[in-house]
């Protein structure tokens, strides 16, 4: 992974993108048994109530973050997906210029594929603390 972060710049949405698949990769080929997850509260708590639906225990964590790396890495998201969850705080942006809005959406996408790069890695920790306590 090394030659392939050398050839980013540090900031580079793809080297962002690339950390988060490559922990989604490890989480799942560490979580071998990923039912032992069902019923482990997630530490982090969600803002969207869709989400804290969704996703309560590490096990919806866990189908959520390899949904999110499939999506990014097939780049097939439907129409339909995107008008449901956007944020209605974008109809401020909608009259500005098209450089501040994709700025905007920039720093959007960088804070979130962080987030999920950070719970990916927190939902394999989880798991090895459960197999070394079964163990």
């Amino acid at each position: 992974m090394q030659n392939a972060e050398a050839r980013f710049n540090k900031n580079s949405l793809l080297l962002t993108l690339r950390r988060y698949s490559l922990a989604v990769s490890d989480m799942e080929q560490t979580i071998l048994l990923p039912s032992l997850l069902r019923d482990v509260p997630a530490d982090e708590v969600w803002d969207s109530d869709v989400a804290e639906e969704s996703c309560g225990d590490l096990y919806g964590n866990y189908l959520m973050l390899k949904t999110i790396r499939n999506t990014v890495e097939s780049g097939l998201v439907t129409l339909d997906d995107h008008k449901a969850k956007t944020n209605k705080t974008l109809e401020t942006l909608v009259d500005t210029d098209p450089e501040a809005l994709f700025h905007f959406h920039l720093r959007g996408l960088f804070s979130v594929m962080s987030d999920l790069t950070k719970k990916s890695r927190s939902v394999t920790e989880k798991y090895m603390d459960i197999i070394r306590v079964t163990n």
